[in-house]
Protein backbone atom coordinates (compact mmCIF):
# COMPACT_ATOMS: atom_id res chain seq x y z
CA UNK A 1 0.00 0.00 0.00
CA UNK A 2 1.40 3.41 -0.97
CA UNK A 3 1.08 6.29 1.45
CA UNK A 4 0.95 10.02 0.80
CA UNK A 5 2.88 12.31 3.13
CA UNK A 6 2.28 16.09 3.34
CA UNK A 7 5.16 18.02 1.71
CA UNK A 8 5.49 20.38 4.68
CA UNK A 9 6.10 17.53 7.16
CA UNK A 10 9.53 16.34 8.31
CA UNK A 11 10.01 12.74 9.48
CA UNK A 12 12.21 10.86 11.96
CA UNK A 13 13.61 7.37 11.31
CA UNK A 14 11.28 6.13 14.05
CA UNK A 15 8.21 7.32 12.00
CA UNK A 16 7.21 10.40 13.98
CA UNK A 17 6.53 13.60 12.07
CA UNK A 18 7.08 17.27 12.87
CA UNK A 19 5.13 20.00 11.08
CA UNK A 20 6.13 23.61 11.75
CA UNK A 21 3.18 25.97 12.22
CA UNK A 22 4.53 29.43 12.95
CA UNK A 23 6.64 29.24 16.11
CA UNK A 24 5.13 25.91 17.17
CA UNK A 25 5.57 22.38 15.84
CA UNK A 26 2.82 19.76 15.59
CA UNK A 27 4.02 16.20 16.26
CA UNK A 28 2.41 12.88 15.40
CA UNK A 29 3.14 9.48 13.89
CA UNK A 30 3.02 8.76 10.19
CA UNK A 31 0.23 6.97 8.32
CA UNK A 32 2.78 4.23 7.59
CA UNK A 33 3.40 3.69 11.33
CA UNK A 34 -0.33 3.68 12.05
CA UNK A 35 -0.87 1.10 9.30
CA UNK A 36 1.89 -1.12 10.72
CA UNK A 37 0.35 -0.98 14.19
CA UNK A 38 -3.16 -2.06 13.20
CA UNK A 39 -6.13 -1.28 15.45
CA UNK A 40 -5.03 1.27 18.04
CA UNK A 41 -6.63 0.85 21.46
CA UNK A 42 -4.66 3.20 23.75
CA UNK A 43 -2.42 6.28 23.52
CA UNK A 44 -0.26 7.68 26.33
CA UNK A 45 1.01 11.28 26.04
CA UNK A 46 2.98 13.61 28.34
CA UNK A 47 1.35 16.45 30.23
CA UNK A 48 1.28 20.03 28.96
CA UNK A 49 4.39 21.78 30.27
CA UNK A 50 6.63 18.72 29.97
CA UNK A 51 10.06 19.41 28.54
CA UNK A 52 11.12 16.81 25.96
CA UNK A 53 14.61 16.05 24.66
CA UNK A 54 15.08 15.07 21.02
CA UNK A 55 15.11 11.30 20.55
CA UNK A 56 13.61 10.45 23.94
CA UNK A 57 10.35 8.58 24.42
CA UNK A 58 7.37 10.90 24.85
CA UNK A 59 4.68 8.26 25.21
CA UNK A 60 3.36 5.08 23.75
CA UNK A 61 0.73 3.79 21.40
CA UNK A 62 -0.89 0.42 22.03
CA UNK A 63 -2.54 -1.64 19.35
CA UNK A 64 -3.98 -5.13 19.26
CA UNK A 65 -0.56 -6.19 17.88
CA UNK A 66 1.98 -4.36 20.08
CA UNK A 67 2.88 -1.48 22.36
CA UNK A 68 5.34 0.94 20.74
CA UNK A 69 7.19 3.89 22.24
CA UNK A 70 7.07 7.18 20.35
CA UNK A 71 10.17 9.37 20.19
CA UNK A 72 10.42 13.16 20.17
CA UNK A 73 11.58 14.30 16.69
CA UNK A 74 12.79 17.68 18.05
CA UNK A 75 13.37 19.02 21.56
CA UNK A 76 10.77 21.32 23.06
CA UNK A 77 8.08 22.06 25.60
CA UNK A 78 4.63 20.49 25.29
CA UNK A 79 2.14 23.35 24.87
CA UNK A 80 -0.82 21.21 23.83
CA UNK A 81 -1.74 17.54 23.57
CA UNK A 82 -4.57 16.05 21.56
CA UNK A 83 -7.16 15.13 24.18
CA UNK A 84 -9.48 13.78 21.45
CA UNK A 85 -6.93 11.08 20.58
CA UNK A 86 -6.52 10.19 24.25
CA UNK A 87 -10.29 9.80 24.58
CA UNK A 88 -10.76 8.03 21.22
CA UNK A 89 -7.52 6.41 19.97
CA UNK A 90 -9.22 5.52 16.68
CA UNK A 91 -8.89 9.23 15.74
CA UNK A 92 -5.19 8.51 15.29
CA UNK A 93 -5.98 5.73 12.82
CA UNK A 94 -8.56 7.70 10.88
CA UNK A 95 -6.44 10.78 10.16
CA UNK A 96 -2.83 10.52 11.47
CA UNK A 97 -1.60 13.56 9.51
CA UNK A 98 -4.64 15.72 10.36
CA UNK A 99 -6.98 15.33 13.32
CA UNK A 100 -4.84 12.48 14.70
CA UNK A 101 -1.90 14.72 15.67
CA UNK A 102 -0.48 14.05 19.14
CA UNK A 103 1.42 17.06 20.54
CA UNK A 104 2.17 20.69 19.86
CA UNK A 105 5.69 21.69 20.94
CA UNK A 106 7.43 25.01 21.43
CA UNK A 107 10.80 23.95 19.97
CA UNK A 108 13.99 24.54 21.94
CA UNK A 109 15.92 24.76 18.66
CA UNK A 110 13.78 25.08 15.50
CA UNK A 111 16.82 24.25 13.35
CA UNK A 112 16.50 20.62 14.56
CA UNK A 113 13.74 20.28 11.94
CA UNK A 114 16.48 20.42 9.29
CA UNK A 115 17.93 17.13 10.60
CA UNK A 116 14.70 15.25 9.83
CA UNK A 117 13.79 13.60 6.51
CA UNK A 118 11.72 15.49 3.98
CA UNK A 119 8.41 13.92 2.98
CA UNK A 120 9.99 12.87 -0.34
CA UNK A 121 12.91 11.05 1.35
CA UNK A 122 10.60 9.43 3.92
CA UNK A 123 8.19 8.36 1.18
CA UNK A 124 11.03 6.68 -0.71
CA UNK A 125 12.12 4.90 2.49
CA UNK A 126 8.72 3.44 3.44
CA UNK A 127 7.26 2.87 -0.03
CA UNK A 128 10.38 1.21 -1.44
CA UNK A 129 8.84 -2.23 -1.24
Amino acid sequence: MAFAFPDSFRFADSHEYANADGELVRVGISAFAVDQLGDIVFVDLPDVGASLAKGTSFGSVESVKAVEDMYTPIAGEVVQRNEAVLASPEELQNDPHGEGWLLVLRPSDPSELDSLMTAEVYDAKVNAG
